[in-house]
C-alpha cells in the first residue's frame, strides 16, 4: 500500500522548480497527472500537470492511517484505551492478542500477517469486476489471521496493513461507533476537512479528481473507480493536497492530542528502510539536516505523500503514475526541493 521510493529527501537539488518537474512527469509519460501543495508562514504554492487539478480530490491510501492512530491516541488522553494493553483487551481473536500491544499494532511491530498479501487482497493490483465487491473488516482479519504470525510481538518490525484494521476494530469497540464516524467528528469536521472522507463502499471520487490508471494485459485501463471497503482502516480515505497539509500542521502543531500522545506518535521503531516508523507517522531524516513527518500512501492509480517538518512547512504531493513509472530519484529531488534549497 505504501510505495517507499519517495521522500529520503535529495541528495541534491534538481535545480527545477516542483512546477517544471511535474510538468516534465506529465511531458514523458511516467503520470497523467500529478499536483503538490506547498505551505509554511510565506504563503501557499500549488500546481497542477495533465489531468490534475490543484484542488483535486485522490485517494490517499495509507495516509488514511495516520487518521486512525491519531483518534487511538485520542482515546488514550480519554483514558479510554492504553498503549501498553493486550490487544485482546479490545478485538477478540487476534492471534497472541494477551502479548501484542495497542502499541506494536499501530507501530507495526506486532508480527501480524498482512492480509493484503494474498493474490485478490491488495488495492494495489487489477482485480477485474472484483474491484466492485464489499469487504466487511472481519474478513480482512480472518484473511490475515489464517496464516502464520511473522515474527514474535515486539521482536522485529514489518509493515502490515492487518494492524490498521485491527486499530480500526478498537476504535469501534471502544467507541460504539464506526471507525469512520470518529475520524469525521473527531478530525474532519473540527479542522474544517470540507474535502477528506470515508467513502466506504462508493466507488467513485468527488469532483474534480484525475482518473487512475494501470496496466492489464499490456493495455492501459482506467482504474478510477473500485470499493475501497478492501482497505477499510488500512487506507480507504479520499482528501485534497490541501486539506491534508491543514490535517499534518494541526497534528504536528499539537492541536489533536495531548504533547504526551503526540511524543508517543513520534516515538520511532528502525525498520530497515528509508524511514523510521512511530505510530501512524513516518519520520524522514535528510541529508540537509531536516527531517519530516508523515504518512506516504498507494492505490491501484493512486500515489500520495503528505508531510511537515518542525518549522511548519508542508506540502502534499499526489500523482497517477503510468506504466513508465516516475523515477526515484524524481521524486526524491523534488522533496529536496521543496524541504532542503540550495
Amino acid at each position: 500500500m505504501i510505495n517507499t521510493v519517495a521522500l529520503v529527501a535529495a541528495l541534491t537539488a534538481t535545480g527545477a522548480s516542483p512546477v517544471d518537474q511535474l510538468d516534465s512527469w506529465v511531458d514523458q509519460r511516467w503520470a497523467s497527472a500529478a499536483l503538490v501543495r506547498v505551505e509554511d508562514d510565506t504563503g501557499t504554492r500549488a500546481h497542477a500537470a495533465g489531468e490534475a487539478r490543484v484542488d483535486g480530490h485522490f485517494r490517499v491510501g495509507s495516509v488514511t492511517k495516520t487518521f486512525v492512530a491519531t483518534v487511538v491516541l485520542q482515546l488514550v488522553d480519554e483514558g479510554r484505551v492504553r498503549l501498553d494493553d493486550p490487544i485482546a483487551r479490545y478485538v477478540d481473536g487476534v492471534p497472541r492478542g494477551g502479548e501484542i500491544t495497542v502499541r506494536q499494532v499501530l507501530s507495526h511491530s506486532s508480527g501480524l500477517y498482512d492480509y493484503a498479501h494474498g493474490e485478490g487482497w491488495s488495492t494495489n493490483r487489477w482485480r477485474g469486476a472484483e474491484r466492485f465487491r464489499h469487504h466487511e473488516p472481519r474478513q480482512l482479519l480472518d484473511e490475515a489471521f489464517r496464516h502464520p504470525s511473522h515474527f514474535d510481538p515486539g521482536t522485529s518490525w514489518r509493515y502490515s496493513n492487518t494492524n490498521y484494521v485491527v486499530a480500526g476494530a478498537l476504535v469501534e469497540r471502544v467507541t460504539g461507533r464506526p471507525y469512520g464516524a470518529e475520524v469525521t467528528d473527531r478530525i474532519v469536521k473540527p479542522l474544517g476537512l470540507r474535502h477528506t472522507s470515508v467513502p466506504g463502499d462508493r466507488p467513485g471520487l468527488p469532483r474534480p479528481h484525475a482518473r487512475g490508471y494501470t496496466e492489464v494485459d499490456g493495455r492501459l485501463v482506467d482504474a478510477t473507480l473500485m470499493n475501497p471497503s478492501l482497505d477499510w482502516a488500512a487506507g480507504e480515505m479520499i482528501s485534497t493536497a490541501g486539506d491534508l497539509n491543514r490535517f499534518l500542521d494541526a497534528l504536528l502543531g499539537g492541536r489533536l492530542t495531548s504533547p504526551s500522545a503526540l511524543a508517543a506518535m513520534r516515538t520511532t521503531t528502525p525498520t530497515g528502510s528509508i524511514f523510521a516508523y512511530g505510530l501512524g507517522l513516518q519520520r524522514y531524516d535528510l541529508p540537509c539536516g531536516r527531517s519530516v513527518w508523515g504518512h506516504g500512501g498507494e492505490l491501484i492509480g493512486y500515489l500520495t505523500y503528505a508531510v511537515r517538518s518542525d518549522d511548519g512547512r508542508r506540502a502534499t504531493l499526489s500523482y497517477n503514475p503510468l506504466p513508465g513509472e516516475v523515477p526515484a530519484e524524481a521524486v526524491i529531488g523534488l522533496f529536496g526541493d521543496v524541504f532542503c534549497p540550495a
